[in-house]
């Protein structure tokens, strides 16, 4: 299989799926002439067309509302959120239409919203924040967060073939820092399915987006020292694949919770809940997590070294764990 990277992974969705279906069109910031902030639709306005890739004013509630109204109507839009940090200008539109709209009438919104999101690229704290917890929280709503190229493309076409709203939270630094084998015939990554990315049987580590890159580095620091690592990688915070989360937790009696996301009711509270109230008796260990502190994300890059999470702190924590 050819190997390409994680932003090509997303081109690559994007262009096969408005390729198959004319229903698909995109909407967002300098998307069109300019090719999009990454560059990920950087010929689509030459191949598709005006009509189908659209260039938007910067109005976040005003182009996330236009594609409500266009799913409505049988159409299949993907919106660009130039961040994912301006995602909050369009908060009513997504909590408050988009995602119950089903609920209130029954009828398919066929809505997906591409959100960059992430630190590591000394971006300063408005272009860098990880805000999925706030949609995660809000039914009506599916949230995927893929860490590699593979999972990438699966899931941003299982995205855009669903029949309700779902926010592609797209990790920016593994735009060009993430590359991976990906097959070139047509396939998804289901909605809703956790991936166990390694296997063990000491402590499960579970996380998601780039922290997966971090997890890797530190399980094979961890097995040097005669400790197994089970890697799981949930990719879709909502729903949730607790079946696989607690399989490996019984398995393993010990847990690990990474998060780039600030600590505080994020994705790994929920996480850690679901284990004491489902698989306590078979826990070894207190669930630990690590997670960046609950602070905005420093624009100094020694500043945002020392607030993400990373592969030395991870083998910190699951060497306690270890020992415990």
């Amino acid at each position: 299989m050819p190997e390409i990277t994680y932003l090509e992974a997303i081109r690559q969705a994007l262009w096969e799926e408005m390729d198959q279906n004319e229903q698909v069109f995109l909407l967002g910031e300098d998307i069109g002439t300019y090719g999009g902030a990454f560059k990920i639709t950087k010929g689509f306005l030459e191949k598709f067309g005006e009509d189908r890739v659209i260039d938007t004013p910067l109005s976040e509630s005003g182009f996330v509302g236009a594609a409500i109204g266009a799913a409505l109507m049988g159409m299949r839009p993907v919106v660009e959120m130039q961040f994912a940090d301006f995602i909050s200008c369009a908060f009513d539109q997504i909590v408050n239409m988009a995602a119950k709209h089903h609920y209130r009438l029954r009828e398919p919104v066929p809505l997906v919203i591409r959100a960059p999101y992430g630190g590591r690229l000394h971006a300063g704290p408005f272009h860098s924040q990880c805000p999925e917890a706030w949609f995660i929280h809000s039914p009506g709503l599916k949230v995927v967060a893929p860490a590699t190229p593979y999972d990438a493309k699966g899931l941003l076409k299982a995205s855009i073939r669903d029949p309700n709203p779902v926010i592609y939270f797209e990790h920016k630094y593994l735009y060009r820092h993430a590359k991976g084998e990906v097959p070139p015939e047509d396939y998804i990554v289901p909605l809703g399915q956790a991936d166990v990315k390694r296997a063990g049987a000491d402590i499960s580590l579970i996380t998601y987006g780039a922290m997966v890159q971090q997890a890797f580095q530190a399980a094979d620091q961890m097995s040097e020292q005669g400790v197994e690592v089970e890697l799981v990688d949930v990719r879709t915070l909502y729903p949730l694949d607790t079946d696989t989360i607690l399989t490996s937790v019984k398995k393993t009696g010990k847990v690990l919770i990474v998060h780039e996301a600030p600590q505080v009711c994020g994705i790994g509270a929920e996480i850690a809940a679901v284990i004491a109230e489902d698989v306590f008796r078979y826990l070894d260990a207190p669930v630990v997590r690590l997670t960046a502190p609950h602070t905005p994300v420093p624009f100094s890059p020694p500043l945002e070294d020392y607030y993400l999470p990373n592969a030395t702190k991870i083998v910190a924590k699951l060497t306690d764990l270890a020992s415990y």
